[in-house]
């Protein structure tokens, strides 16, 4: 089942002061930005955010579950948490926090 676009779109203006946000649509499911760090996704309308110590620590009794069949494991956020502003803005900073910058992209032109 695909994530719906008011989902998302919910979930960004509930972080929208940890940062520059964006996300990026894939297979029907989506990928939470946070200052160009994927932070999480959000698949079959549930939020999953990348395990980091920082975000274990923050978040106290973590439920792990993976996004995706195949993929690793990371914290489920159940819906009755999105509610809290200030907790979930808090959650992705110290998330976003931890987790490295993306690789640069590499140029894709073939050479003449």
């Amino acid at each position: 089942m695909a994530s719906s676009q008011s989902t998302v779109d919910y979930l960004l203006e509930q972080i929208s002061e940890a940062g520059t946000l964006r996300y990026q649509k894939m297979f029907g499911e989506y990928a939470i930005y946070l200052n160009e760090k994927v932070i999480g996704f959000v698949c079959d309308d549930e939020l999953y955010i990348k395990p980091t110590d920082a975000g274990r620590e923050y978040i106290g009794e973590v439920e792990e579950a993976p996004p995706y069949p195949g993929a690793k494991m990371y914290f489920y956020i159940s819906g009755d948490l999105w509610e809290n502003r200030e907790w979930m803005t808090e959650l992705v900073i110290k998330t976003a926090q931890e987790l490295p910058l993306p690789n640069p992209k590499k140029n894709k032109t073939k050479p003449k």
